[in-house]
């Protein structure tokens, strides 16, 4: 059986010593987040986490979702958890007060929902679909709709979902069918099919609030002619409680490789009232207030399985005897030296942990920038902000997804064949990361939207406001001691910027070079990125390496830097190597 405690000591360090958790506080509507109430909240949601939710996920992976005649039925357990959370608060964690929200920033509601990943992914994804469809009505919706449903999201009340993907398209929302006619009543009837829908139909909550994209009938072809309706499956009475059915069902759930206990749900629009969000033709800005936040959630979903399966490696590792270390009988009263001695089992494991924790401290920085972008009033620091989270989230979400899997993987090979056995949990880890390198867009997606659409606009200015900072850094830090960290990070970001002047100047002439590169110039970004966390990181633990947690977190940073940051050597020569040598390839030939 598996185990899981939240991180609690490094996402302290994360929240309060690498970004100062002080100045949290000064931000508007924060005051109250002093670092001794965000503490008690990690402690919360850590002990809710390991023992509400944790203990129903092996549990929901075997039994799953149940469809009956339009009803779903979650697994045993999942209704009562989901009341607890709901009770606790946890669903209005980062929501206006206004509507009943706690108004917790971005920087601290990131680690819980980590935690959340980590302990139970599929649960997790209910009221992360709510969330997302809370802020897109929120950012977006008339007062007379927020007034509505808002208060009903926030509290857990009801539930939500986006609705984009239809049978014949899912990245190319342009050919999507589904149709919104205008009704005399300034409702709109919505027909149509969608599939792939995430928590579209359950038992957890009495309503659910779906957000669908549609076109009207003068709509314009293409993502131009995109509407955004919130259709729910039970209309509102005249009290804002749930009245008649609507034209909204479940016609099916799909049968799925991990995430077992998430119902994926095919629904049928028929004559479905619905209201439009937004301006008309405009759904997608609408939209993507959604989805980007659900591309971020993704990319911690990933940080959250790989944590898991960490933490369960190193407790193999520690236990499992096989074989004498290379150098001599390490545990002479043992039959066998535990697994933990040899370089390999050593090897996988530090990749783990080095990822885990640059990845966790890449997000604490991405969240408090979305923390700026939605309460600094200030223009020219927001825009900052928005250039800045809008770079990295197609980063956040492919690297932290990709890493998360190859994390779960890597705790797998650590079990030997054990870890293919369902009782030690790890093959379920691996069949649940996997999906989050998929849905809210393919990662192959995101590195084009790197590429193609981030790097370029405004002539790069998004880039500069990650590099300037990068840069800074370096001139800033030549001291002798952080040699071993600055040194290659400096060589790091001379890739990076190699890179991004081939794949610039290469795109002019042939746009094909930008497809070619994308993935790898995304995970050369990123390693660079997850870089200069541990170069931060590393000058903050080095004064204290007396103390054993900043001893693992410095000698962590050295593996980091020695064995996993000069992969952006070879990621250079592959973006260099350019695009012809796929595109010349005959088509036939495949």
């Amino acid at each position: 059986m598996p185990n899981y405690k939240a991180p609690l000591e490094d996402m302290r360090f994360v929240l309060h010593e690498l970004f100062d958790g002080k100045t949290i506080a000064q931000l508007p509507g924060c005051a109250e987040f002093t670092p001794e109430l965000m503490d008690s909240v990690l402690e919360a949601g850590g002990q809710f986490t390991a023992e509400v939710l944790f203990p129903l996920n092996q549990k929901g992976d075997l039994e799953g979702c149940t469809w009956e005649g339009g009803a779903v039925r979650t697994p045993e357990g999942f209704k009562a958890a989901y009341e607890g959370f709901r009770a606790g608060g946890w669903t209005a964690m980062a929501c206006a007060p206004e509507f009943g929200g706690q108004g917790m920033p971005v920087a601290l509601s990131t680690f819980v929902e980590e935690m959340m990943c980590s302990a139970n992914m599929a649960f997790g994804l209910y009221p992360g679909l709510t969330h997302g469809a809370y802020l897109a009505l929120y950012h977006h919706g008339s007062e007379a709709l927020k007034r509505l449903y808002l208060p009903k999201l926030v509290s857990g009340e009801w539930a939500g979902t986006m609705c984009l993907t239809e049978p014949h398209c899912g990245t190319d929302l342009g050919m999507l069918r589904t149709r919104a006619v205008p009704q005399a009543d300034g409702s709109f009837s919505v027909t149509g099919n969608k599939i792939f829908i995430s928590a579209g139909e359950h038992d957890l909550t009495e309503n659910i609030i779906h957000l669908v994209l549609a076109r009207l009938p003068d709509a314009p072809a293409g993502v131009k002619g995109i509407s955004l309706f919130v259709v729910p499956k039970f209309l509102p009475d005249a009290d804002g409680g749930v009245g008649a059915r609507n034209g909204v069902m479940c016609t099916a759930i799909e049968h799925k490789m991990g995430i077992k206990a998430s119902a994926t749900c095919a629904m049928a629009f028929e004559g479905a009232q619905g209201w439009i969000v937004g301006e008309p033709h405009k759904g997608l800005r609408a939209m993507f207030t959604m989805m980007n936040t659900e591309r971020l959630s993704v990319g911690i979903q990933g940080l959250g399985v790989a944590e898991v399966a960490y933490q369960n490696a190193v407790a193999y590792a520690r236990e499992r005897i096989q074989g004498r270390s290379l150098t001599g009988v390490k545990a002479p009263d043992k039959q066998a030296d535990p697994i933990l001695v040899h370089p390999d089992v050593r090897r996988m494991l530090l990749t783990m942990r080095a990822y885990i924790e640059g990845c966790r401290a890449l997000s604490g920085w991405v969240a408090r920038q979305v923390d700026v972008l939605q309460r600094v009033e200030d223009e020219e620091t927001r825009a900052e902000a928005d250039d800045f989270t809008a770079l990295l989230t197609p980063v956040v979400k492919a690297l932290f997804t990709d890493l998360g899997f190859e994390a779960a993987s890597l705790a797998m090979q650590c079990y030997g064949g054990h870890g293919y056995i369902r009782d030690h949990g790890m093959e379920q880890y691996v069949r649940d990361a996997r999906i989050s390198m998929l849905y809210e867009g393919t990662n192959g997606i995101q590195a084009l939207d790197l590429v193609g659409r981030k790097l370029p606009q405004d002539g790069g200015r998004l880039m500069t406001r990650f590099l300037d900072p990068v840069l800074e850094f370096i001139e800033a830090n030549g001291a002798e001691e952080m040699q071993p960290f600055v040194a290659p990070l400096q060589a790091a970001v001379e890739h990076l910027q190699m890179a991004t002047g081939h794949v610039m100047e290469a795109a002019m002439s042939n746009y094909d070079e930008i497809g070619a590169a994308s993935v790898e110039y995304l995970r050369l970004f990123g390693l660079v990125a997850l870089g200069f966390m541990w170069a931060r990181m590393a000058k903050i633990a080095l004064p204290k390496a007396g103390t054993p947690f900043y001893r693992a977190k410095l000698g962590t940073a050295r593996f980091y830097m020695q064995r996993l940051l000069p992969q952006t050597g070879a990621l250079l020569a592959v973006i260099e190597a350019g695009a012809a040598v796929m595109m010349e390839f005959e088509d036939a030939d495949f």
